[in-house]
């Protein structure tokens, strides 16, 4: 029975890849599991069935493509850690307060250079909380923006070979198969072109199609990781002296200035253009991240203790904890938490969901589910994790921004760029070159350069590299030429890459790109070579259309975080989205016949 079965299977085991391939699609569609489960049940069921071999799965891990997004993934992490991005987005928002149409040009603009460069998902990531506040200081609805930021982004990233991973996957199924090697900017007219119609026509849609109600609550539930804190300006302070709006951490747009409290008095106008004097205290709204990068500044005293300023407000110990509702000092100012007077610890600061402490950190009044971030020696702050009145006591997942080693995450990301440009070296051996660098000279740790890695899209890609094998050793994708060849012969080229790039960018909307790329690039070079035509053309309508994804928000990860931090609607993505295909489409396939 056995020997029947391996018989059946050898016989026909093209039409058996063709069927699993069919099945992972119903799969990829339903969404009952993740994408990256589908795709590793794919696999299990091809080794399952003799196609694949224990060999042929663990020679795609020799694949350079994954190894070098994820190198991307950490150099983009190192950006986001030294605060480069972060810096850019806010000197956005500092203009959009005086022209606001130039600052929201200049914005999109840096989105899409950004993309380019850096894999566009973590440059989406920066830049929603920062849309949210562009939309509110401008008074319009930030679904009128984000959706727009997903599309830039993913326009960006077809600009170059680094800036999607579907680009680099599409590259280096290509060179598998026998094609010359992609260059960083091979594609760049092509892309340009698809950037410029793109842009243009999103200009038209954004006036006609996409929604403009009020922001979602869940859009503005970012507010609750804004903290308020006190910062008191010591005696020989370099700052005294100087104007608060000359103060190089009170320009940033993540921090605001709320109040000035001077002897008895507490001052909430025209602060920016007071001078500072020995022991002001400023009543200060920032982000975490933020906060943590303050401590370090040896001109600033942040937070509150009971009279003890042993307490160094940069001690190792600091943790982030919620007022549990059966907390005693419920009700009670701040400065008369119990725990501040029996322990050497200080207050760095105090969220509130949706709402701001205050008026002062001492004076904040505790109510249940507030947030406090607390340092202090480390078996001070051991003592608060048995504390039953406090809820989640652990160590915060934010981390301080280490500016000062920015030139040298951005050196990496340039130098990665140019080795690779000018064929010094291999994009993947230079990007982990560049991770080195970053790695000794403590741009990022370690752990946080790990965490910078999407493990889903790393092991997504994988298990579709081994899929794509199995069809291949199966002879499906011989079968599939076979049937396509003769149908596609009198076609001009120019109609092979419509056809392409059409096949390709609907099932990039209902299935994940990276599978789409991986699965149709060396179906697009069997038929090219068999039809006796360039397959270069055909590759590059794949690479670009695997990521066009506009008409749904389960195509692209980037229009998945929008579609969840603007909470949209599926339909909102099909009236702006369509439009949007439809013209990048047409530009993009007629840049590919007229420059590839």
């Amino acid at each position: 029975m056995i020997d029947g079965a391996r018989h059946f299977i050898g016989e026909y085991q093209a039409i058996i890849g063709l069927v699993v391939l069919a099945l992972m699609f119903v799969g990829f569609v339903l969404e009952r599991f993740p994408a990256t489960v589908v795709a590793i049940l794919g696999t299990c069921t091809f080794l399952f069935l003799g196609i694949l071999s224990g060999k042929d799965l663990f020679s795609v891990f020799a694949n350079p493509a994954p190894v070098t997004i994820g190198a991307m993934f950490i150099l983009s992490g190192a950006l986001l850690r030294t605060g480069t991005l972060d810096a850019i987005a806010n000197r956005i928002i500092a203009r959009a307060q005086r022209r606001p149409k130039l600052a929201l040009a200049e914005m999109f603009l840096g989105v899409y250079v950004a993309s380019a460069f850096l894999n566009n998902t973590p440059v989406v990531v920066v830049m929603i909380p920062i849309m949210l506040k562009l939309a509110n200081a401008l008074g319009i609805s930030a679904k009128r923006l984000l959706m727009p930021l997903s599309f830039v982004g993913i326009l960006g990233g077809t600009t170059t070979l680094i800036g999607t991973s579907t680009n680099l996957l599409v590259a280096a199924v290509a060179e598998e198969n026998g094609l010359d090697r992609f260059g960083i900017f091979t594609i760049t007219p092509v892309g340009l072109v698809a950037g410029v119609s793109g842009i243009l026509a999103l200009i038209f849609i954004a006036r006609r199609f996409l929604p403009d109600d009020a922001p979602s609550q869940i859009a503005l539930s970012q507010e609750h990781r804004s903290f308020l804190t006190e910062i008191r300006i010591p005696k020989g302070s370099n700052l005294i002296g100087r104007r608060f709006g000359d103060i190089p951490f009170a320009k940033r747009a993540n921090v605001k200035l709320v109040g000035l409290k001077r002897g008895a008095s507490l001052r909430r106008s025209g602060l920016l253009d007071e001078v500072a004097e020995e022991e002001d205290r400023l009543v200060v709204r920032l982000d975490l991240s933020e906060l943590l990068s303050l401590r370090a500044n040896k001109n600033i005293v942040i937070g509150l203790t009971a009279g003890n300023d042993e307490v160094r407000q940069d001690d190792e110990g600091i943790i982030e904890a919620m007022i549990a509702p059966s907390h005693p000092a419920i009700g009670r100012r701040l400065l008369e938490i119990p725990f501040l007077s029996m322990l050497r610890v200080r207050i760095l600061g105090i969220a509130r969901f949706r709402k701001t402490a205050g008026p002062d950190l001492p004076n904040a009044r505790v109510q249940a589910i507030d947030r406090i971030l607390v340092t202090g020696p480390a078996e001070q702050i051991e003592e608060m994790y048995g504390n039953p009145h406090l809820y989640g006591v652990g160590s915060t997942s934010e981390r301080e921004f280490r500016r000062n080693k920015a030139p040298i995450a951005i050196g990496a990301l340039v130098g990665v760029i140019l080795l690779a440009a000018f064929n010094v070296m291999d994009i993947g051996v230079a990007a982990i070159i560049g991770v080195g660098l970053i790695l000794l000279t403590r741009c990022i740790d370690a752990d946080e350069a790990w965490d910078s890695i999407d493990g889903n899209v790393l092991v997504l890609i994988f298990a579709m590299l081994a899929v794509g094998l199995a069809l291949e050793n199966s002879g499906s994708v011989a079968l599939v030429v076979g049937e396509l060849t003769p149908l596609l012969r009198d076609v001009p080229p120019w109609a092979l890459v419509v056809a392409t790039y059409v096949i390709s960018v609907l099932l990039t909307e209902i299935v994940t790109n990276n599978a789409v790329a991986i699965l149709v690039t060396p179906l697009a070079i069997a038929i090219a070579r068999e039809l006796g035509v360039d397959p270069y053309p055909l590759v590059v309508a794949v690479m670009f259309a695997a990521s066009a994804s506009f008409a749904t928000p389960i195509g692209y990860q980037t229009n998945t975080l929008v579609y969840a931090a603007g909470n949209y609607r599926f339909v909102d993505f099909f009236r702006a989205g369509i439009p949007l295909t439809l013209a990048v489409g047409a530009a993009t396939c007629v840049a590919i016949s007229l420059l590839i």
